[in-house]
This record gives structure tokens, sequence and C-alpha cells, in this order.
């Protein structure tokens, strides 16, 4: 929010310097953000006038200008190229050592064609004041001679910025600020009335309202009036705050969205058609804007139609086709209240930002609708002439009238300063807050109209809980106090924030709780152990290009950005292996992908048609480092289930809980991959080679394997006492078994049948050999089982030794039909 001080100066009376006001500001909560004086880049420039003015004697198109400039500078030459330097013009000079904004130059003696010239005559595109001009600027002739520019043209006026945060709507008012900075001690606030115009005719446009969100509109028609530049004072007070003045009417309605915080409009009478103006729903339409821009309306936005379309998008822009021009004789000027959601809603999705919009999204002030009309109606009939109509109006102003309540000892239990109980009502009634009952102990105020930021009552209550019960009960107290946090915010905030003490939080508990999530945790494991088998960690987008994204299976269009920050960045990535293959491919192609160069992971965010996960993803492409004794080899789906079976170990996920299915995505090998299962339902991860048409799809060549882990998925280990291991003072016994199987038995049944011949007894089983054709009848294989057998209490002898084989033999044939190879 911009605002000069010579704007302020209209509603506060005060002689505090600009200095003062910015350190009341920030100590109030309105953040100064940038003071900017258009007088200090004018330093130097003074009023003048040309004496005498000839034709340079060696240039046709220079002249000789003899200049007064006030003290120091009674007669000086100056060589001048502007057309319309003549004797007599009052004009703007430049003494040497002026630095020009609009040139970017500082001005110096010197000789011109062998002509002294001691400054310059400036344009006001010079100054960074004005447009391209084809000459100097001319001044009246009554300006004095001598005078400071800045001084002469009243520009010595500070702009100043400040912060507003959502809640105060009233604050993007110059009214607003000189209220606040008048509680805090900084002048005087002037009264603000306005007079009742009084209508001549009936008004040929009437309002309808069609929308809930949308409570109440005026209107009024002006004709008769003559559209223009406005007058010097409102250009300037617009140019101050940024806006560029359009014509009369149109700086009108800016004016007061400024001055008052009164977002108004006005529509050209002759462009509309019929004679009602109706707040309703868009149907699905596009509507071009004051802005040039064409908008496609939904049908949740709000606009005002007449009989031809939409005129205007309620509370944020209005329509081309029925703006004001220079031949605007008879306008209808609209002031209404539209519901701060919606307007917010409308201008996100299409991306418009308006002060209005500003205003509407964060509260305007409802007392304001009628009489915001009125002012803005003198101010018409003042600059442009005309003759009034009766205000139209459609709906009811809403009942914004409420009390808030405060218990003078909440100042120091909550605020943690004692606050004498006059100071806090007395500063509450500067604020525009009127006391309705006093007590020893507490006050009642009337809430006033424009500070809707103050809690209103039964919202709050049930936005609570749904229960009707407990809503009843939280509607006396849960408003009550949220009105009264407010209250006493109020009142801290001028006395000074920075008087309030800083106290630590209470220590809950002498040890400090985890810094991390579980997940988080996990997630930094992970890291570790991928890092650990030689894989290099990658950061990528979440937002992929949609067409590599369907590689690796279907991805909903509801994830699919509408406004992505780049063209290939338009899909929520299913898999962060999408990011990986694409890095791979840079190394790959670049001479890269030897030992971690060629394998990446990344712990990341994917999204599916069910929401947003966390996995662990992983690749290995290229060729490993070369060894003695060992050439480079290219990674098999061997290595990318180690990995997954390493990160699943470090989780404390039981390998014999563990089985593998061969039912991984469609973007696997079909015949070279698997799913890791805990149970028959969850899955907890995949791994194998890509399959070849995704990886010439990536531009990948050779073998490239992968390996996902669904982090979230994990299920949390259960607690167990802390218990030393259990260790056998007995060594370990190996033993290994060759069975032969079936086309139709998988390892891992083998195993698990293993595994559960001795419970107690074997330790660890581990496949280390398959092997097929020889004299092994055909579609059968050999499988070469270690097993890893840990006495506890007494060494196995020659006969327990037989005894445990003979279970084991007994316990694969029983479950899957193998035999052992004798």
């Amino acid at each position: 929010m911009k605002f000069s001080l010579s704007w302020l100066r209209e509603h506060l009376d005060f002689t505090a310097s600009c200095e003062e006001i910015c350190a009341r500001l920030n100590g109030i909560g309105l953040e100064v953000e940038s003071v900017e004086n258009p007088a200090e880049k004018l330093a130097g420039f003074r009023t003048a006038k040309i004496l005498e003015a000839h034709r340079h004697p060696d240039a046709d198109r220079l002249q000789l200008c003899r200049v007064a400039a006030g003290a120091g500078y009674e007669d000086l030459q100056v060589v001048c190229g502007a057309p319309n330097a003549r004797t007599g013009l009052h004009v703007i000079f430049a003494p040497p050592g002026t630095y020009v904004p609009g040139l970017d130059i500082t001005i110096k003696k010197g000789k011109i064609r062998g002509e002294e010239s001691g400054g310059m005559l400036c344009s006001l595109r010079e100054l960074g004041l004005g447009e391209e001009s084809n000459g100097i600027a001319e001044l009246p002739e009554t300006a004095p001679i001598g005078e400071a520019y800045a001084t002469y043209a009243e520009l010595d006026d500070p702009v100043m910025e400040i912060a507003i945060t959502p809640n105060r709507g009233d604050a993007l008012s110059i009214r607003g600020i000189a209220r606040d900075l008048a509680a805090a001690g900084i002048g005087h606030l002037k009264p603000w009335l306005t007079e009742a115009v009084e209508g001549n005719f009936e008004p040929a446009i009437n309002w309808k309202i069609a929308h809930p969100d949308c409570s109440y509109a005026v209107g009024r028609v002006i004709r008769g009036v003559k559209n223009g530049h406005s007058p010097d004072w409102l250009q300037r007070r617009l140019k101050a705050v940024g806006l560029k003045p359009i014509s009369k009417l149109v700086d009108v309605t800016n004016y007061f969205t400024f001055d008052l915080g009164r977002p108004l409009h006005v529509f050209d009478v002759a462009k509309l058609s019929g004679n009602t103006l109706t707040v309703t729903h868009a149907a699905r339409e596009t509507f071009t804007a004051l802005d040039g821009n064409e908008y496609v309306l939904g049908t949740d936005d709000m606009v005002i139609v007449d009989d031809a379309g939409v005129q205007s998008l309620a509370g944020i822009m209005g329509g081309q086709q029925s703006g004001v021009d220079e031949n605007t004789t008879d306008v209808f000027v609209e002031s209404a209240l539209f519901d701060a959601v919606r307007i917010a809603l409308t201008g996100r999705r299409l991306a418009i930002h308006t002060d209005a919009r500003q205003r509407f999204e964060r509260g305007v002030d409802p007392a304001l609708v009628r009489t915001g009309l009125e002012a803005a109606t003198i101010m018409i009939r003042d600059l442009c002439g005309g003759e009034p109509s009766e205000i139209t109006e459609a709906g009811d102003l809403p009942n914004w009238k409420r009390t808030a309540t405060l218990r003078f000892e909440r100042l120091e239990t909550l605020g943690g300063i004692n606050i004498p109980a006059d100071d806090a009502v007395r500063s509450l009634e500067h604020l525009g807050f009127e006391v309705v009952e006093r007590k020893d102990d507490q006050a009642t105020f009337a809430v006033p109209s424009w500070r809707n930021d103050v809690a209103s009552g039964q919202v709050l209550a049930q936005a609570v809980t749904l229960d009707e019960d407990v809503a009843a009960k939280a509607a006396a107290n849960v408003p009550r106090m949220e009105a009264e946090c407010d209250l006493i915010e109020e009142v801290l905030r001028l006395y000074g924030l920075d008087a309030v003490p800083a106290v630590p939080l209470p220590q809950l508990a002498m040890v400090a709780a985890p810094a991390v999530t579980p997940l988080q945790a996990r997630a930094a494991l992970m890291r570790r152990i991928c890092a650990a088998r030689g894989m290099m960690e990658t950061v990528g987008f979440s937002f992929v290009a949609h067409e590599d994204a369907v590689l690796f299976g279907d991805v909903p269009e509801t994830q699919r950005l509408l406004n992505p920050i780049a063209m290939d960045l338009d899909q929520l990535r299913p898999t962060p292996l999408v990011n990986l293959a694409r890095a791979l491919g840079r190394n790959l192609a670049r001479g890269l992908g030897l030992s971690g160069e060629g394998a990446l992971f990344e712990i990341g965010p994917c999204f599916d048609f069910e929401g947003q996960h966390l996995r662990v993803s992983g690749l290995r492409g290229g060729l490993t480092a070369r060894e003695p004794g060992q050439a480079a080899q290219e990674a098999t789906l061997w290595d990318a289930k180690a990995d997954l079976t390493a990160a699943l170990t470090a989780l404390g996920v039981p390998e014999a809980s563990l089985s593998v299915t061969a039912d991984a995505p469609g973007f696997y090998h079909p015949g070279r991959s698997g799913q890791v299962r805990q149970g028959p339902k969850l899955v907890l991860g995949s791994f194998g080679e890509l399959h070849p048409r995704t990886a010439r799809a990536l531009g990948l060549t050779g073998t490239v394997v992968a390996f996902e882990l669904y982090l979230d998925r994990i299920p949390q280990p259960k607690a167990k006492k802390k218990m030393p291991p259990a260790l056998s003072a007995l060594q370990p016994v190996r033993r290994d078994f060759a069975f032969l199987a079936g086309p139709d038995v998988e390892a891992q049944t083998v195993l698990k049948a293993v595994r559960m011949a001795d419970r107690n007894l074997i330790q660890d089983v581990r496949l280390f050999d398959v092997f097929e054709g020889g004299s092994l009848p055909e579609g059968h294989r050999s499988l070469g089982v270690e097993v890893v057998l840990q006495p506890q209490t007494e060494s196995l002898t020659d006969v327990g030794l037989e005894a445990l084989s003979k279970s084991v033999e007994a316990a694969v044939l029983k479950a899957t039909g193998a035999t052992l190879r004798r």
C-alpha cells in the first residue's frame, strides 16, 4: 500500500516528520517497506527564464539563450537545441553538477560548436517526469525565477509503501492508516462526513441481484458529464501511488479506492443494453476486460450483466465494452458489497490482480457502500459537471454490528504488560471502538464497521465443530475469546510491540522430543545405505514431461499442470525413475557411466491415482569400473535385487517374511523383474531390468536395471525390549543341498521349506547355484542351497546332521515335490 505525505494530510492533522511517521508505523505493525521522495532525484533543478534567444552562428538548429536562474545564475549563456526555445519563456534549468535522471548524465560546463554553455534547459522527460516531447518544458509566466523546481511543482512529497497483513483490509485505505497513526499519538484524525446528494430524476438503470455472494448493491446515473484529463492535483496523487491517470471519471474511482478503501466502477450508459444491471453467475463464456485481455469465465464466477451480456467481472475489473471514454456523457456509478472468498477464488483462477480485488478479498467497510457512492457523486459533479439521479439499490446491507469484550487482566496474562484499564479503553476508542458497557474488570465495545477482522461471533463456533450441542456451548466461549484476543492485540500494538517482554517457552520435558519423524529417519537411513552401495544421490523436480511419464504407466489427467514452469515439466511424476533415467542418459551421452556415474538413486515423492507417496528409487546402467582380474561388466537384475534387499534389511524387515512375484510394473522387462511382497497383498518394492521399449524411448542403450522401495508402506517394527544378543560359544556348521526341481517350482518356495524344517537350529538359508541342462530331465533344474546351522548347547554329531538332512529333504519334498540329487 502506497501513500504520499500530502495525501495523508487530507485525513490527519500532524506536525511529525517523515522519519517519525515511519518509526511509528513500524511500531504499530504497519511495516514500512520503502520511502521515496521525488524531490531528492530533482535536486539542483531550478526554475528560470530565457531573457534572450538567437541562432547559433555555426549551427542552424542550435540557439544561444541568455538565461536568468536566480542567485548565482543571473545572466548566463546556454546552448539549446529545442525548437521551442524563445525569448521570455519560463523554463527548467539544470546548472553544472546536476544529475539528469532521464538521460543518466551529470551536467558539465563546456563548449558546443565553439560557444560556451553553462548548463542545460530541460524537458519533463529528461527529469523522468513525462513522456517524449519535442522541446523543453514550458512553465507558466507566473512561475518564479530561481526556485527549486521540486518545490515549485509540489514534488517535495515523500511516498511511503507499507506491508499489509491479510487481516488488515482497513489499512488498504489512506484514511485507515491515518486513523491508526492518530490512535498511536501522531496528530489528530480529521472528521470525514459527506452529504447526501439529492437526485433530480429516476435512474435509467436499475439493480438486480441473482448471486448469493453479492449482498448489497447501489448505484446512480449522472447525465451530462464531460470527461477529459484530470486536474493536476488528482494526477499527482495517483502517480504518487503508482497509478497512471486515465480520465476524470476513471481517476475518481481510483481515488476513492485508495482514499477510503471503497472500490467503485463507472459504466457508460450509452453502451449498456436494457435498463437493468444484474449481478449473477457467469456462463462458460469469454469476457474482454478493461486491460484488453480475454478471460474464459466459469459458472462459479460472479459477473454484472445487461441484456447484451457480461459488462464487468464483479469486484475485480470492468469490461471493455461498457468502459467510459472522451465521448461519454452519461454514466452509471456502481458501489456494491461482494463476498471476499468468491472474489479471491475468481481472481486467483483468472490470475487478475487489481486494486479492487485486493481490497474486496480482505474485506471492505460495509458502511461505505452508500456513502462512498455519495462522495464519488460529489467529486464527479465537481470535476465533470452533470446531473445525478436518485439512487437505485438491491439487496440488503448485512448486519455488521457486533460487540467484543475485553477483560483487563488478560492484557497482562496474555500480553505480558500491565496496562491500566483507562489507557486500554482510550486506545480502542481512538481506533473507533465504542464502549457499550464498562465494569471494574472488563469493558464491552461495539466493533466499528471497518474492522471486519475482529471476530464476529457465531461463525467461529461453527468452524470449531459440526456437533450442534458442542457448537452451542462453544458459541458462548470460543468467539468471545477470539474477539478478546483481537482487542488485546490492538491495545498491545498501540502501546508498543517492542515493550512486550520476551518470555521463553516452558520446558515440557527434560529430554527433547525427536527432531525428525520416523519416516524422515527412514529416509536418512536409506540415503546412507544407497550411498554405501556405490550409488550417487540426485534430487529432481516432481514435475516431468508428460511424454516421459506415460512410459512408466498410466498417469492421472488430474495431475497434469495447467500452467507449468516449463513446457517439458507439465506432469506430476509417477515415479522418480523418470528423472533418474533422464539423468543417466545425459551421463552416458557424455562418456560417463563408470561405477557411481552410472548408479543413481533418489528419495522423493511420486504421484498416482491414490495420491502422493514417498519412494526410494535406484537405477544402474553403463559399466562397472575395471579392476585387476575383473573386466568391466553391465549390471544385472540381481544387482537391483541386492540393492532392494539391503534396503529392506536395514529397515528391519525380516527376509524370511518376504516373497517375490513376477508381476512387476509394465515398464520392467516381463521375464527379468519381480515384486517383493510381505504376505500376499502388501507390496514393498520392485526390481528388474527396464523394458527394452522403455529404455529405447528414453535413449538408453545396454542393460539398465532399477529398483523401487515404497518407503511409506514399510510397517513400523514392533517395539522390543533391548536385550544383549545371544551369542553361541559353538561354531556354525554349513551344509550344501542340491534339489532337483520341476519347471513350476520357485526357488523361494524351496528356501522357505528348508527354513521351516528346523527353525531352532537353522540360522540362515541361501540360494547359491541354479543349473539347467546337462543330464537333467528337460524342464528341470538343480537348485543349490546353503544351510547355516547354529548349535546352541552342544556340538552337532554325525547322527544329528544325518537326521537334520532327512528333515530338510522331507520338508522340501512335501512342499514342492523337489527331490535331493544323489
